[in-house]
C-alpha cells in the first residue's frame, strides 16, 4: 500500500468519526432581518442614481425588427439566414383529360348467413341490413343481382345493370 492510500484512509476514518460523533445540537439563535438605511441617510449621488433608475423603468412599445436592424432579407447581408441548395421540384404533370374509367359494379351488399342442400339444389341465406334473402340458382335479388351458379365454396352473381359477374364465398361443402 502506498502512503497516499494510507493518508486517504485516515482522512476517511476521521470524516466518518466526525459525522457519527460530532456535535449535532441545533443552533438556538434566530437570524434577524437586516435593516436598510433610510432614504435620507443616502448620499446625494445615490439619490440621483435611484431617481434615474425609477425614470428609466418604463416599458417601451415593441418595435418591428426591420426598424431595429434594417431589412436584410433580400440584400444578401443576412449572415444567419437559411439557404436552400436543393433544386426546385419539377412542375406538376399536366392532367390529361383521358376517358373516364369504365363503370364498375358496386361491391356485393350481401352477407352470407348460411346454406342448405335440399333435393339436390342449394339454398343460400343472405342478409342485407335487416332483410334476409333466400338465394336459389336462376333467381334474382333486389332486382339487380341474378344468381348464376351456386357451387360451394363460391356463389356466382351477375350485376344486371352492367352485366358484370361477381363471386361470393359461401364456405366449403359441409
Amino acid at each position: 500500500m502506498k502512503p497516499r492510500h494510507i493518508l486517504m484512509g485516515a482522512a476517511l476514518a476521521i470524516a466518518a468519526g466526525l459525522a457519527a460523533f460530532g456535535d449535532k445540537t441545533p443552533d438556538e439563535e434566530v437570524a434577524e432581518a437586516v435593516e436598510r438605511p433610510a432614504q435620507a441617510a443616502r448620499t446625494p449621488a445615490a439619490q440621483r442614481t435611484s431617481a434615474a433608475l425609477a425614470a428609466s423603468a418604463t416599458i417601451l412599445r415593441l418595435q418591428p425588427r426591420a426598424e431595429l436592424i434594417g431589412d436584410v432579407g433580400g440584400s444578401g447581408d443576412d449572415l444567419f439566414g437559411s439557404q436552400d441548395w436543393t433544386p426546385p421540384p419539377p412542375p406538376p404533370p399536366t392532367a390529361s383529360a383521358g376517358p373516364p374509367p369504365p363503370p364498375m359494379a358496386p361491391p356485393l351488399p350481401f352477407t352470407f348467413i348460411g346454406k342448405s342442400l335440399q333435393d339436390g339444389k342449394w339454398e343460400v341465406y343472405l342478409a342485407t341490413g335487416e332483410r334476409t334473402h333466400i338465394a336459389v340458382e336462376g333467381g334474382t335479388l333486389d332486382g339487380a343481382w341474378r344468381i348464376e351458379r351456386i357451387a360451394p365454396p363460391m356463389m356466382t352473381l351477375t350485376y344486371l345493370p352492367l352485366n358484370q359477374v361477381q363471386q361470393l364465398n359461401i364456405g366449403a361443402f359441409d
